[in-house]
């Protein structure tokens, strides 16, 4: 019986967590199924919180259109169904900020800046 990959939370890692990794590493979105609606995010780092993997994203669009405003969210990575890598690319949002307290010790992995 094979064990199953643990990350720093001491869980299992989800399968979603390499197609971020790419995501982050290549600079393009990914889509996914969020809250029952479809979003195009811009991942900028994945980290641990509670025993729990999270993704800061630019949201680009949600079911089709643009956010009000700029901002990061947050979104729990178990959360994203149906994840995958679009051919759209980004650049880091200078509403970034990698230096935060609470990704201290947690980050998994952020995109350069």
């Amino acid at each position: 019986m094979e064990a199953e990959p643990v990350g720093r939370a001491g869980g299992a890692v989800p399968d979603t967590v390499p197609i971020v990794f790419e995501a982050i590493v290549k600079q393009q979105a990914i889509a996914a199924t969020y809250n029952r609606g479809s979003v195009t995010l811009a991942p900028h780092i994945v980290y641990t919180k509670h025993g729990e993997i999270y993704l800061d994203a630019m949201t680009i669009d949600r079911d089709g259109q643009p956010p009000k405003e700029p901002k990061i969210g947050a979104f729990k990575l178990a959360g994203l169904s149906g994840l995958r890598i679009t051919p759209r690319r980004f650049q880091p949002s200078e509403l970034f900020t990698p230096g935060d307290a609470k990704y201290e010790g947690v980050t998994l992995l952020a995109v350069e800046i």
